[in-house]
């Protein structure tokens, strides 16, 4: 991420404290997740939040952010974002669009992109997009200005003639991946402004996947090309 992209606050920055009711993390079988109220004496460390100190916290976070301010989670997470951007067209309240905005969380994408309504379905993103930047654009050819201003690559992933394969392309550093809406695809202006076009390659006999399974196959293969891999265990 470049001092040059402006981002805006991240969706952490909206609402006032307390934070502890965001949202209450249940297991599949009703149990909750999460952590209960923190034992006494506190810790003495300004990134952690009294109100979940005292209530517990269940949030959709890693343990590691546990009883953390959310504030201190996106400070944090900016430390240390990639430069990849991700880009979604919402032009049909695309109910894929939270879980495209969660992966982008899960891999630290440095911002995500609305091009359209600005409402969508957040239900999938499960709270993540609280702690990520979020950049809306009224239309293609505002998203398409924006990343000539700011000097990224437009990277389309869809399967149309002359996408090359993602599995053997290399991914621009500072990509701007666009997904479009589940059927049609990325508008017709997108990809005409296109620095690359790519797809994924199928071997079934469907004739596309998931949009929110193709942009977490994007977005892992640039982790695969530029970030890097932790040597030892996950957690």
């Amino acid at each position: 991420m470049t001092a040059d992209d402006q981002l805006p606050p991240a969706q952490a920055a909206e609402g006032p404290e307390p934070e502890g009711r965001e949202q209450e993390g249940r297991a599949a079988d009703g149990r909750a997740v999460g952590v209960g109220p923190h034992p006494r004496p506190w810790p003495e460390d300004e990134r952690l939040d009294p109100e979940l100190l005292a209530h517990g916290d269940r949030r959709n976070v890693e343990d590691r952010f546990r009883y953390w301010r959310r504030a201190a989670i996106v400070a944090e997470l900016d430390s240390r974002r990639h430069d990849l951007h991700v880009a979604i067209e919402n032009l049909e309240h695309d109910a894929n669009i939270g879980s495209v905005v969660r992966t982008a969380n899960a891999f630290a994408v440095g911002a995500f992109h609305i091009v359209g309504r600005r409402r969508w379905n957040r239900r999938g993103a499960m709270v993540t997009d609280r702690y990520q930047h979020e950049i809306h654009h009224p239309d293609a050819a505002h998203l398409i200005d924006w990343a000539r201003e700011h000097g990224r690559p437009l990277v389309v992933i869809d399967l149309v003639e002359g996408a090359l394969p993602i599995e053997r392309t290399a991914l621009p550093r500072d990509a701007l991946l666009v997904v479009g809406q589940e059927g049609p695809g990325v508008s017709a202006e997108i990809l005409a402004a296109a620095d690359l076009v790519v797809g994924i390659t199928q071997f079934g006999s469907t004739r596309s996947i998931n949009v929110a399974a193709a942009a977490a196959i994007a977005m892992h293969s640039w982790i695969l090309q530029h970030a890097e891999i932790p040597g030892g265990p996950l957690r």
